[in-house]
């Protein structure tokens, strides 16, 4: 911990401190805080004003509270932000910028060395528990934190020299960075958080932030088929060690596929690495490539084939996407409440057989659903069922093809789908979650949709 306390100690000794959020992150940023400085006055900045009551300040005669709507007008008398991920600064960016750090920024600067950290709109929970799972089994100290879970600063107690630190980065966590990850995996960008940024080249640029603050020497390793990823790379290739992932052609360094084999080249030399199984647990192309990112970061790390073999044989995916509910009614049902975007929703309808009822929809943030529409037209799927406002729009996409030939189901609340499903599904197919859209019209996540569903499905 000694870095970081170094680093703060350096950053903030007699400046006013203000934290910009206080959520999971916000709460254990505050704990170190008040380790290194026991007095030290600390503003808690939140839209919330629950957080007043919060069991960690309760007695802490030196917090200061700003709360409510206006809380964001009052930060520029503060000599550093420390910004929780997710909250909108965009409109004040341009009065504190040189102000604003983050848990990640601060935890990058003093640890960056051993970070692999991973980002993409989507496959980084999955790709970064695979990561975790394969070098545990490899025997090597491990560490699985960021977006995925328990914030960076709750493992400081526990890093030691020759700890791995597996972090999942959100664009929210990559914004306003000063330091990047030794090891960068980038998957894939496709339209997301449209709510949340001015514009999708916002969203980009906040994603490489991975890659543009690396030290050179540093890893990069990315899908070679997403076209966007590759563009937003390439400046940045020369003065790192990158290695690619793609499943329809050859690389010149790193995975890609031959005769089912996985294959890892690297100083012309190939190794094939893992005998590609149908039976897999992580069905789809998609999660064939999040294998292949997880097989480029365990071979740079010198893990025995054996291990990686292990892991991914024995590594069972991921509540909430690509799901197996059960058999219920003799109908198949799936759970894939993660796919906020029409391109996890596409990929988990071609990952599961007979895909006969799809559930999409929820709240609108504005994407695209043309692209979606076109490939449900040509999909074996015969039943929609459509909620909220997304869903709406899913279906008038699919209204303004000719001769589309799905049957629609609109409905307002998410747990009308239930009855549909069963009534609509045929004996032997599968009902399959995927909603293409947030789940904040409803839930407070996709975990909470998600939950919701598989407990319809079983009261049935």
């Amino acid at each position: 911990m000694s870095c970081l306390v170094d680093l703060i100690l350096k950053n903030f000794s007699g400046k006013s401190v203000v934290l910009l959020g206080f959520g999971r992150e916000g709460q254990a940023t505050y704990s170190i805080l008040r380790k290194i400085f026991p007095e030290m006055d600390i503003t808690i900045a939140d839209v919330n004003e629950s957080v007043r009551e919060n069991p960690l300040t309760i007695e802490d005669q030196h917090v200061v509270f700003i709360s409510g709507e206006n809380c964001l007008n009052q930060l520029s008398s503060f000599d550093v932000i420390i910004r929780s991920p997710g909250i909108p600064i965009w409109k004040q960016m341009t009065t504190f910028n040189k102000k604003i750090t983050s848990q990640t920024d601060l935890f990058l600067q003093s640890y960056s060395n051993q970070v692999i950290g991973i980002t993409g709109t989507k496959g980084k929970s999955t790709t970064s528990s695979l990561i975790h799972h394969i070098l545990n089994i490899a025997g090597k100290d491990t560490i699985l934190a960021g977006n995925i879970g328990n914030p960076l600063f709750h493992f400081i107690d526990r890093i030691k020299p020759e700890t791995k630190i597996i972090a999942e980065l959100s664009s929210h966590q990559l914004e306003f960075l000063n330091c990047a990850p030794h090891i960068a995996v980038f998957l894939n960008l496709f339209q997301e958080h449209l709510d949340a940024y001015p514009s999708y080249d916002s969203y980009q640029q906040a994603k490489v932030n991975i890659v543009r603050f690396q030290k050179k020497d540093d890893f990069i390793i990315y899908n070679s088929e997403d076209l966007l990823v590759s563009e937003k790379v390439e400046p940045y290739l020369k003065e790192r060690q990158a290695y690619s992932f793609a499943l329809h052609h050859k690389v010149s360094r790193g995975c890609f596929i031959r005769e089912d084999w996985m294959v890892f080249v690297d100083e012309n030399r190939e190794i094939p690495v893992w005998k590609i199984h149908q039976d897999r647990f992580l069905r789809g192309e998609h999660n064939l490539k999040n294998i292949m990112a997880a097989v480029n970061v365990a071979m740079i790390l010198g893990v025995e084939i054996e291990a990686i073999e292990d892991g991914i044989a024995t590594f069972k995916g991921l509540e909430h996407r690509l799901e197996y509910v059960g058999e219920f009614q003799n109908i198949h049902f799936y759970n894939d409440s993660i796919a906020t975007i029409p391109e996890a929703c596409m990929e988990a309808i071609k990952a599961i057989p007979k895909v006969d009822t799809l559930i999409a929809g929820g709240f609108d943030r504005g994407i695209d659903y043309s692209g979606l529409a076109i490939f449900l037209k040509g999909s074996a799927v015969r039943n929609l069922i459509l909620v909220g406002a997304a869903g709406r729009r899913i279906g008038e996409n699919l209204e303004n093809i000719e001769s589309f030939g799905k049957n629609l189901f609109y409905i307002n609340r998410f747990d009308d789908f239930q009855p549909i499903a069963f009534r609509e599904t045929r004996p032997g197919y599968a009902c399959l979650l995927s909603p293409a859209a947030s789940s904040y019209d409803e839930f407070k996540n996709f975990e909470e949709r998600g939950k919701r569903y598989r407990a319809l499905v079983k009261m049935k």
